[in-house]
Formats: structure tokens, sequence, C-alpha cells
């Protein structure tokens, strides 16, 4: 493929060069765009024609009705968040004149995006805490390209982007509106080591295309096509050969040439254009061909030249002249006299720039060392004077000028502009660049590094902080108290953010470190209080009571430390199944006066919902959580939210609303790419659950190994437990006793040693159950009787099913009549909480229990229990009842005259929607309170009102409301 490039391009690879060499590339990255969702990534050395691979495609899409934003990022930039996505989004001003339904969360653009503010929804209120105004950024980008429609978004030169940027497309590359196509170009070689281009892992999601490009060099036919295009044919194979050999295949390089050639070509001879091309050193460049240029250049030309190599950055031509030390006559000749010897283009209007970095690195490197220095003192004269200095070109400046002591203060200063403009990207760059100087005063170290440590603390890519931290904790230099708090954010970032408990080491570290520093270490000892694994939960009241010990003796009035200790024991007692726990919980202040008490709240009511949920307590559960969602989400806490959305998910499933379950989950993954360490957890728990219950045991099996990972790492006990109970659940489905007790056994001895007795989150039951499945009763029998003394006294309703359930399946043999009460007991207690499948479980158990003497009876529970699974569409367990049904003699099969022998009779569940029907509820009602699908109540309905022949008017004269 041969094209010629269009007046428009170019850029930075040659006026009007033929495209060649390409074609596959091309093709490849044309067929991933055209079947959006997509994500491209673009990788090759400077000079390999990346911008151009992205300009032929663009060029071509464009035609097709799918134009193109685009973006670049540059190596020193002042702060500015998102640049090269803002810069790419003002473009979007023509496209939006025919879009009438933009999202409310794109008005958070607004303020980036003035001269386009008018087109956009009014910016919403600005949160608290930079992780959520990114997320609000994030969001806001999202929704106005979706709005968009096809579309395509190039950011270039991407190993030059801020922390924001980065974060800020990863964001978007985890979650691509459907019709955008995202372009990313790079450069492998300027990634710091071992740093991906998106700063994380990643990898595309499910449903969206794309592909990965590395561009490699011209071949030798190409660089002789592309001379030919250039020169014309006659002669032009044999500089083709030069060319290529001068250039090794790197088209920028054979494009420098060229352009020299062009401009010798008129009225020489190919042959002594060939012995020119042939006399420069070889291996020749793009140093050979950028130098030769310069040389040509008049003083005036060379003067300027060298002032935009020191300055770097697009300039204006009264700013080059004064940075030269000319008058505006000769500079704005040296300006000409460059443009025509094409060592600078005109950029934006009226400023000018080399045409790629590497010519820019040449021409640096040309100016003698002193006169480098001399420009470098100019500049920062220069951009001092200007409103507002641009204090990182500043900071650059000075520390080139060799003014090390003012290059301290500058880069100081930068950081902070950054870091208050929300850049943390450049403030962490500029703070680590002082922190690598051997030569830093101590005083001025330990200040930076605070500052370097609380940005980490803070950072959206999890992993990379944490690695900065513990690369900050390496300084021997750091007094032990500055340790402590940088120790302080490690163990923080990686309990709470990566769900890795390995933080708690660093916590009780920093502990010892931060003597005489009330606040930070009673931080550290409230964190501490959380962890329940090693033994840890015995300690947790200690840690709180030290806490609060150290913030009196520190006298410390700090609110929020206070509030904090205040929280976190809160959410201790509901943990502990303390009865006096709720009425303190609706004591907690909710309108405090400062937000960082309020945040303390939001925290205590999340904290206090989950352990509900694993008390046993969903509805209770269910109200914290409402209120503590849009508190969070008032508060800009991001991962307060997302977590709060996803016990709510929890919950629903719990309650019986599977369907779809597995869309919402992939939807608020979606929504919040970001934390997916603790987020992967509950999903894994959630579809393994599914699984089983569908009888897709493989596929529960992979969810749980994967669980099991992430559990151990974690803190909350209860984790591991799920875990081995669920393990256990699909060992017994496969007929795997022996298995299912080895994987109870070292969960149980996690259960002793925590003693969480009020959250056994389903492990009792497993445990129990395999322990007499293979012939350990004495077990068996032990640990029910550990729980129901580690139950005395406590409030914990799913515990307390637990043991009941356990108690009938230890009496079954012996005692049937005993059994059957238990298990009666159970499924009450199932049926107060909220959870269907679990009172299914216990009615199966119960109907199993009178089989042997009572069939009659036996085979209403087995019916009753298959109706429930049936709704839920727990498949596996439906088709369990339906086999023990078929062996009492009942017909079960869907649609039978006598379907599970009720005859005219109502069923279990019919009764109890008769007796709801005689108080007067609605569907709606009976739906909410035997926790059914709205579908299933009606069908239960037209059947009672069948039966009982009669009108839904008339059931109470029927059927008596004290029945």
């Amino acid at each position: 493929m041969t094209r010629t490039a269009g007046p428009g391009d170019g850029g930075g690879l040659g006026r009007g060069f033929a495209f060649v060499g390409r074609e596959r590339e091309l093709r490849v990255l044309l067929d991933a765009l055209r079947r959006p969702p997509a994500v491209v990534l673009v990788e090759g050395e400077a000079g390999i024609g990346k911008s151009r691979l992205v300009r032929e495609a663009a060029a071509v899409l464009t035609a097709e009705g799918r134009p193109a934003l685009v973006g670049l990022c540059h190596p020193l930039r002042e702060p500015f968040p998102y640049g090269p996505v803002v810069d790419a989004l003002r473009g979007t001003g023509p496209l939006l004149r025919g879009v009438r339904d933009i999202p409310p969360t794109a008005g958070a653009l607004a303020p980036l995006l003035p001269d386009l503010a008018d087109r956009l929804p009014p910016p919403p209120g600005t949160p608290g805490g930079a992780r959520a105004h990114r997320h609000q950024t994030a969001q806001a980008v999202r929704s106005l390209l979706t709005a968009l429609g096809p579309v395509l978004l190039v950011v270039e030169d991407l190993h030059w982007a801020d922390e924001a940027t980065r974060e800020l497309l990863l964001l978007l590359a985890r979650d691509v509106p459907e019709q955008l196509g995202l372009v990313l170009t790079y450069r492998a070689e300027d990634l710091s080591a071992g740093t991906p281009v998106l700063g994380a892992a990643y990898s595309r999601p499910p449903g969206v295309g794309g592909t990965m490009l590395q561009l490699e060099r011209l071949t030798g036919r190409d660089v002789r096509e592309l001379a030919e295009a250039a020169l014309g044919r006659p002669g032009a194979a044999e500089l083709g050969d030069a060319l290529y050999t001068r250039s090794d295949g790197l088209p920028l390089v054979a494009e420098e040439d060229l352009i020299t050639l062009c401009e010798q070509a008129g009225g020489r001879p190919r042959g002594d254009l060939l012995a020119r091309l042939r006399q420069a050193a070889v291996p020749a460049g793009l140093s050979e061909a950028v130098t030769g240029r310069l040389d040509t250049l008049p003083p005036a030309g060379a003067a300027i030249v060298a002032a935009a190599a020191v300055l770097a950055v697009p300039t204006t031509e009264p700013v080059l002249s004064r940075v030269a030390g000319l008058e505006p006559g000769p500079g704005a000749e040296g300006v000409a006299a460059a443009l025509r010897a094409a060592v600078l283009r005109e950029g934006e209007p009226g400023r000018y720039v080399f045409r790629h970095a590497l010519a820019q690195q040449v021409a640096y490197r040309h100016v003698p060392a002193p006169t480098r220095t001399r420009l470098h003192g100019r500049a920062v004269v220069e951009l001092r004077s200007w409103s507002p200095p641009p204090l990182v070109q500043i900071a650059h400046h000075t520390l080139a000028a060799g003014d090390l002591t003012a290059w301290y203060d500058r880069a100081e200063e930068a950081a902070e502009e950054a870091t208050a403009l929300g850049d943390t990207g450049t403030a962490a760059t500029l703070l680590r660049r002082l922190l690598d100087r051997p030569e830093l005063p101590d005083g001025r170290r330990v200040r930076v590094a605070g500052a370097l440590a609380r940005l980490a603390v803070d950072g959206a890519d999890f992993t990379a902080s944490a690695a900065l931290l513990r690369r900050l904790l390496a300084d021997p230099r750091l007094p032990v108290p500055v340790r402590g708090e940088i120790r302080l954010g490690l163990g923080l970032l990686a309990v709470n953010q990566l769900g890795d408990r390995s933080g708690f080491e660093e916590l009780e570290q920093a502990v010892g470190e931060l003597e005489g520093r009330a606040v930070p270490a009673a931080r550290a000892m409230t964190a501490l209080a959380v962890n329940e694994r090693d033994g840890a939960t015995a300690r947790a009241r200690g840690w709180l009571d030290r806490a609060e010990q150290t913030l009196r003796d520190g006298g410390s009035g700090d609110a929020a430390a206070r509030a904090a200790v205040r929280a976190t024991r809160l959410s201790l007692l509901v943990r502990d199944g303390d009865p006096d726990a709720w009425e303190q919980l609706d004591r907690l202040p909710r309108r405090p006066a400062d937000d960082e008490t309020l945040r303390q709240t939001a925290r205590a009511l999340y904290n206090s919902a989950r352990m509900a949920v694993e008390t046993g307590h969903d509805r209770r559960a269910g109200r914290l959580l409402a209120e503590c969602r849009p508190l969070a989400e008032q508060l800009g806490l991001t991962g307060l939210t997302c977590f709060s959305r996803l016990a709510l998910l929890q919950l629903e499933f719990l309650a019986g609303r599977w369907t779809g379950i597995e869309e919402r989950l992939t939807g608020l993954r979606a929504e919040y790419p970001d934390m997916a360490p603790l987020f992967d957890l509950k999903e894994e728990q959630i579809l393994a659950r599914l699984s089983t219950a569908r009888g897709k045991f493989r596929q529960s099996a992979e969810h749980l190994g994967a669980a099991s990972g992430y559990a151990e790492r974690h803190a909350q006990v209860s984790d591991v437990l799920w875990v081995a109970a669920d393990r256990a659940a699909v060992r017994l489905a496969r007929h795997d006793p022996e298995g299912a007790f080895a994987v109870v056994l070292p969960a149980v001895a996690e259960l002793r040693q925590a003693g969480t007795w009020v959250r056994t989150v389903g492990l009792l039951r497993a445990a129990v159950e395999a322990a007499l499945a293979a012939g350990h009763r004495d077990f068996a029998q032990r640990l029910s009787e550990d729980a129901e003394q580690g139950l005395t006294g406590r409030d914990a309703p799913a515990s307390r099913a637990e043991l009941a359930l356990a108690r009938g399946l230890l009496l079954r043999a012996a005692d049937p009549q005993g059994a059957a009460a238990a298990f009666t007991e159970a499924r009450r207690r199932w049926q107060e909480i909220g959870r269907p499948y679990e009172r299914a479980g216990a009615t199966e158990q119960w109907g199993l229990t009178l089989a042997p003497a009572q069939p009659e009876a036996a085979a209403r529970h087995l019916a009753e229990a298959l109706d429930a699974f049936t709704d839920l569409g727990a498949t596996e367990d439906a088709a369990r009842c339906r086999r023990a049904a078929r062996d009492l003699g009942q017909d079960t099969a869907p649609g039978s005259p006598a379907r599970r022998g009720y005859g005219d009779e109502l069923s279990p569940r019919e009764r109890e929607v008769a007796e709801l029907l005689v108080r007067g509820a609605t569907n709606q009602d009976i739906a909410r309170s035997l926790v059914l699908s709205q579908r299933t109540v009606e069908k239960h309905v037209a059947q009672v009102l069948r039966k009982l022949r009669t009108t839904r008017g008339n059931v109470h004269r029927v059927l008596p409301a004290d029945r």
C-alpha cells in the first residue's frame, strides 16, 4: 500500500511523504476499530510511525462517519490533570450540536471545558476527596463519549502521561462506551521498568474488542518505495538502498534525509545526491540528518533553534527571541530561517516547536554546554515574569542551570501547586526526583517523603502505591516517627484497598514507631482492632482501649480520631452479637459539624450493616446500607459507595432475587474497576453459591478456588468460614463426605480460635453434616455444644438457625420427632430473617426426617421445598427434592393434575398466602413477606381462590382470620 499524506499530515513524519510498509497494521487497526467497543494499544520506538499509522486509520474512519478526537501527552508540562483527554474533548464542539440527551454526569467536565460549558449539563457538586473527584471525572468523560455515539479517542505518547490521565484511561478502557474506539500509542522503552502502559495490569473486559500492535522497522523495499514516491522513480532505487543503510529502517530517519535530498534535488544529478548521502558517517541516522540542517542556519536561526531546544515546549516568537538574546527583528528572521530549514514547525497558531521530540534532543545536544546553561538561566528569568508562573518549567530550568539549592524550593513549590490542582501524578514525579538526590538536606527529605507518602495512599494504582511506600521505608535517613507515618499509610493501604492482612504487621510496627504522636498512633491501633485472624480477635477491645488512652494522654482533641474509635467500637459490638449494639448505633450522630466525623459515621453504618448480614439481621442491614450509601456519595467516599451497593446486591441474593444477579454484579464492577481487590471475594461467593444450587459443580469449584485465595489474605475470619462451608457443600453434593470433612476441619479450628460463634456463616451446618456423613459423630456433637455455649446471651439469628438445623441433623436417627421440631425451628428462624433458600433447605430436612413414619406429611414438606427451590432457580436442589418425593410415591411432574398430592387441599405455601389474604395483604405485600416473585404470588393467589371457590374479597368468610 502506498498512500500520499494529505496537506494536514505534516505532523512529525515529514511533509506529504508516502504511507508505506504498514498494510497489515492498518488493516488490523481498521478491523478492530470498526467493531466497537474496542481498545487498541500501539507500541513502538521513537520515529517508528505510530502517529502516522493512527492518522491514516482516523482519516478512513472519519470518512465513514466516525470522527477522531486526538490528545497528546508532553514530556514537560504544567499541572493539568487529564490534560491530553481534555485537549481531545475540546474537539467535540461541532459534534455536540447534534446531541440532545447528554447525561447529567457529563456536567463535571464543564469546569475543564469552559468553551463548551454552554453545551454541557450544569456541573454537579464537587465530591470530597481526590479519589472521589477522579471517579466523578472518569464517569463524566465516559458519559460524554457515550452521548457522542460513534467516535474515536486517540491519546498519543502515553509514556509521558501524568498519573491522573493514566488512571482515567485505565477506567475508560475497563468500561468502554458502546460505540467508542480507544487508541493509545506509547514507547515501551520510556516506561518505568516493569510498569504497564496504563499503570496497572489491564486486560480487555468481556465484550470489548481491540488488539495490540507492535510496530517493526521498515524493510529495504519499503524505504525504496518511500524514496521513489518522494524523488521520482529514475535513480531512486539506489538512493533508497542508501537511505535504508543510513536509517536501518526507521521511518523518521529516512524522512529526515529525504527532506534534505528534496531541498538539494533542484538541478543536481542523482549521482551527486547519492554521493553526498554516502559521504555521511555510517551508520548514519537522525542526528546526522538534523545536524546537517542545523549547520546551514544563519546565526539568528541557530540562536532561535538553541532557545527552542532549551525551552522544549511550543513557544511564541517573542519568547524565543528574548531567551535567545535577540531583538525582535533578528528574532523574527531567525524563526523564519528555522521554519525554512524544516527544523521548527508551527504547531498551535503563533507557537513554534520541533517537528518531533528526537529532533529537539539532537538540537539540544548541538548547543555547547556553557550556552545551554546560560539559556536555561534566561528561561528562568523569562518564565518567572509570567502570571501565573509555570512552576514545573521553572523548576526544570533552575536545575538545568545548575542552581541546586534554588531547585529544591522551585520543585517543592511546583509539587504543592500540582497537588492543589489535583494533578497528583506531576506532584509525585517532582517529589520522587527530589528524593532521588542523595544530597537533599535531611529536614527537606522528611517533608518531601511525608508529602509523597500522602499522595501514594490516595493513589489509584494501589499496588504501585504500596511499592512506593516500601521504597520510602527503605531510606535509613528518615527519622523513626516519619517512618511510622509512612508505615501507617502502607498498612492501611494493604488492609483497606488490597485486602491483604499482612498490612496488620505494618500497623503493629507503626504503633511502636509513632510513640509520642497520639493521633496517627491511635489510627494504627484502631485499624488493628478489626483483625480477626491469628488470634487477634481477643486483642480487639484492648487495641481500642489503648487508642482512647493514647488520645487522652496526648491531650488530643482530634474529633476525627475519637470518632474513628467510636465507630470501630460500635462495629465490634455488632460483630460480637451484643444486644445493646443497635441502640448505641441509633444514637450515632448523623449530622455532625465536620465532614471527617461524618465519614466515621458512614463507616460505622457500613461496617455494622456488613456484620448484620453475617449475624442474620438482613432487614436491619438493608436499612443501614440505605442510610450509608447517600451519605458516602455526599462525602465522595467512592469505595464505601461501591461496597454499600455490593452489600445491597448480596442482600438481594440472600433474599432470593437471583434473576439477573450476574449482570448486576458485572455492571457494578464496571462502574468501580479500581475496587477489584475487595470486590472479587463477594462476587466469587455469590457466583459459587449460584453454581452449586444449579448443579454446576465444576464452575462452583473454580469460583471457590479463586475465593479461597482472596479469603486467606483477608482479615475477616468469616470469609474463610463461608468458603469452607461452600466447598464442603460441593463435596457433599458429589458424595465425598471425607473430602467435605477434610475441608471443614481447618475452618472449624479458625472458628474456635476466633470465637466468632455469632457469625458461623454456614460453616456450623456444613461441618456437622460433613462430620456425620463421614462417621465423626462425636466431633459434630461437640461442635454443636460449643456453638450453643458460644451463643449464650448473644443476638445472632443466623447462627441460631444454623444451630437448630445442626441439632436436627444430630437427632434425626435416634429422635425423629425431636429432629423435626429442630428443623421446624430452623425453618421459622430463616423465614424471620428473610432467606428463602435456607428456609427451603430446613423444610426439605423436615420432610426427609418425617418420611419413614409420616410419608404424607413428608411429601407436603418436600413439595413446599420443591416449590421454593423451583421459584429460586435452584435446579439441583429442586431435582434432589423431586427424587425424594418420587421415593415416597408422589407425582411431582409439572402440570400433573394430582401434583404433589394436595388435590383440592391448600399446600403449605398456599395456606400462608391465604392467611395473608385474610389480613388484606396485596400481592406486593405477600411477595415481600414470603420473599417470592410477583408472578409466583399471582399463581398462588389464583390457586387459593380456585380451591376455596371464592373471590379475593370473600376469603375471610371461608378462612377465618384466627387460622
